[in-house]
Order: structure tokens, then C-alpha cells, then sequence
């Protein structure tokens, strides 16, 4: 990550490059951002329409579960329908597995040593070679194999490493190097401790994510610990926000979080002040309603939302756009760390909105100008 000043730099763990479709994972690949539906995955259609909505969040790769012949068969057209890459969960099953490789998934999600016999796991690893597809080992806490529980006493970090490394061997021992490692668990501390060591003892991409989080705001607060952790220590290469609520919810909290540490940016990011008695406009009721309203852009930009002149000027100093609340109904208005005009209270999320708009379009057009004078000019870049 680039970085102009020295203490919100990340350095990133150096792992392997691998491909889920066309997502690279690993290497100085972005990190990206992953959900899984919650529908059945044999309606194809209500699978197909969750995933548009996750895409709409901004997702990069989406899972779904293919416990059934009828989830394998209603794959191709779920493939077929959507543009992000599609991993195929498959457990136990090695026929779900080379299924779904021929469906044209762009990721198994299996544990190589669940699969069954050597002959089997073979069979699962060919059918991926052949479909261009890669594969994640996900190990989890809660369900460790039988002789690891024995051998430790309990599920642990050092017992999730173990797993992952069987797992990961049994690939390599088939000439099979397109794979990516998770190894979840459910409290915070053991998922970190797992994936600090697991990080440490190999160069294999890692696909990071506290598993089983919990409720919407829970879980988000868990996952952000757990997650923010890692990701501050260059760990995880591909991530997944597991909460009990729709999948796009999932993919925005991702983002937040990555945009949070200035590893990816995407959309608006609002930075905005909790409010007190100060406050020349209602803050909590303003902010909510621009984050509805600026959803759809997908342009980095940062806005400051501040109810006061307290900190609102310099707020507006590190931002885009900054709005600071004044008195008689009037509030100012910042561009790039400037005051620029002052707005009525009345027409303040239309203008707002309107100088969000006209500043994306302004980038973007700079985007353009300057991809086309590199074009005109190589030698200029």
C-alpha cells in the first residue's frame, strides 16, 4: 500500500498469486471482499438476484453452497447470470465437487481430507485442473478433525495451523498449487492467533473472516476487531464479514472496514461528528440520509458531514467536500479545505448531493482526459 505518511502505512505479507475467476488473490492483488447467499441455491433465480444485489454493494468474489445434486445443476445458469467469480461450497461430497467444477464455478471450497479416499480427492483436484478452477481449504473450529481434537484437548490456533497444513500438503502432493487457506473460529483471539501463525509458516494466499460472527451490529463489531487486526498487520489477501443478515450488508461492512485502513476505496466515505447540543443541523438524521442517497457511487471521494465549527473547518481540511453547521439556517460549505459558500438549511441534502455528483463527474473526466493524453504521449507518463 502507498501511503503518504508514515504511520497509516501497511505492509502487506508477501503471498503467492492465485485466481478465482477473474479476481487475482494474493500477491500485490487488492485485497477483495466476499459474501455467500443465503438462498437455495437450486432457485436459481432468488440466487441470482441476491448475488446482483451484492454486486451492487460492491462485492468481489460470492460463495454459494452446493449441498445437492439440484444446487450443482442450477450453478451453470447462476454462473451464466451474474459477473462476479462463483465458489462452490462443497462438503463431504466429492461428486458436488467435480459437479461443480464442470458448472463452471471459479472456486471449491472443500477440506481436501473430508473429501474421502486418496482416489476421490484425486478425481476432485483433476476435475479443477481441467475447469480452470482454484480451490479454498477452509478449515474451521468447529469441525476439526478427530485426531487433532485428541492430540490438543480442545480446538486451538495451533490445532487450526495443523489442519491447514495436512490440507494444503494433500494438495501439493497432487502437483495442485491454486489454493487459497482459511482457518476460522468463532471467538476473536483464536481466529487472529491462528492466521498470525499460519502467516508465519507459509506463502499461501489467506482468506481471512471470524466465522459465525454473530447479528448485524455484533457481528460487525466482532468482525472488525478480528478482521482490523489482521489486515493492520498485512495479514489476508481475500476477506468475508459473516453476519446474520443479507449478504450486500456483509460487503458493506468489508468495505468499511478496508477503507477504514486506507487499503481500498470505494464510494463516499463520510466522516461525520456524533452531535451535541452545537449542532446547527440534525447530523445523525443528515448523514443517514446521504448514505442512502450516495450509494450508487462507486467513485472514491470523502465528504465531512460536522453539526459545529469546532472541528468542522478542520475536518473539512482533510476532505473533498465539507459541510459545518452555522447559525441563522445557513451553513458553510468547504472544497478541498477551502470555505466555498455558504447554503440554506432547507436545500441542504439536494445540494449536498449535487456536489458529490459534480465533483465524481469531475474526476472521472479527469480520469479520461489524462488515460487519453497517455495514449496521445506515452513518453508523458
Amino acid at each position: 500500500m502507498s501511503s503518504y505518511r508514515p504511520y497509516q502505512h501497511i505492509e502487506r505479507r508477501k503471498s503467492r498469486q492465485i485466481h478465482v475467476g477473474k479476481v487475482a488473490v494474493g500477491g500485490d492483488a487488492p485485497i477483495s471482499v466476499q459474501t455467500m447467499t443465503n438462498t437455495l441455491t437450486s432457485d436459481a433465480q432468488a440466487t441470482i438476484e441476491q448475488i446482483r444485489r451484492a454486486e451492487l454493494a460492491g462485492v468481489d468474489i460470492v460463495r454459494v453452497s452446493c449441498p445437492d445434486e439440484a444446487s450443482t445443476a442450477a450453478l451453470e445458469e447462476i454462473v451464466r447470470e451474474v459477473n462476479v467469480p462463483i465458489v462452490a461450497d462443497i462438503h463431504f461430497h466429492y461428486k458436488r465437487a467435480i459437479e461443480a467444477a464442470k458448472a463452471g464455478a471459479a472456486c471449491l471450497r472443500i477440506n481436501p481430507g473430508n473429501i474421502g479416499s486418496a482416489e476421490r480427492v484425486r478425481e476432485v483436484v483433476n476435475a479443477a485442473r481441467d475447469y480452470g478452477c482454484s480451490i479454498r481449504i477452509g478449515v474451521n473450529a468447529g469441525s476439526l478433525e478427530k485426531h487433532l481434537l485428541e492430540k490438543y484437548g480442545e480446538p486451538n490456533p495451533e490445532a487450526l495451523v495443523e489442519s491447514a497444513l495436512e490440507h494444503a500438503k494433500i494438495l501439493e502432493d497432487h502437483d495442485f498449487h491454486e489454493f487459497k487457506i482459511s482457518v476460522k473460529a468463532s471467538d476473536v483471539f483464536m481466529a487472529v492467533a491462528a492466521y498470525q501463525q499460519l502467516a508465519d509458516c507459509c506463502d499461501h494466499p489467506l482468506h481471512i473472516g471470524i466465522t459465525e460472527a454473530g447479528s448485524k451490529r455484533a457481528g460487525t463489531v466482532k468482525s472488525s476487531i478480528g478482521l482490523g487486526n489482521l489486515l493492520w498487520a498485512g495479514v489476508g489477501d481475500t476477506m468475508r464479514v459473516s453476519l446474520s443478515a443479507a449478504p450486500e450488508e456483509e460487503v458493506l461492512v468489508g468495505w468499511d472496514i478496508l477503507k477504514s485502513l486506507g487499503l481500498r476505496h470505494r464510494g463516499v466515505k463520510i466522516i461525520s461528528c456524533p452531535s451535541c447540543a452545537r449542532q446547527g443541523f440534525n447530523v445523525v438524521e443528515t448523514v443517514q440520509t446521504l448514505e442512502d442517497r450516495l450509494q450508487h457511487i462507486k467513485t472514491p471521494l470523502t465528504l465531512s458531514i460536522i453539526g459545529c465549527v469546532v472541528n468542522g473547518p478542520g475536518e473539512a481540511l482533510m476532505t473533498d467536500i465539507g459541510v459545518t453547521g452555522g447559525g441563522n439556517g445557513r451553513h458553510m460549505v468547504y472544497a478541498a479545505g477551502r470555505q466555498d459558500h455558504t447554503m440554506p438549511a432547507g436545500d441542504m441534502i439536494e445540494h449536498i448531493v449535487e456536489l458529490v455528483e459534480k465533483k465524481v463527474s469531475d474526476i472521472e473526466a479527469g480520469k479520461v482526459e489524462a488515460s487519453t493524453a497517455k495514449q496521445m504521449d506515452p513518453a508523458a507518463s
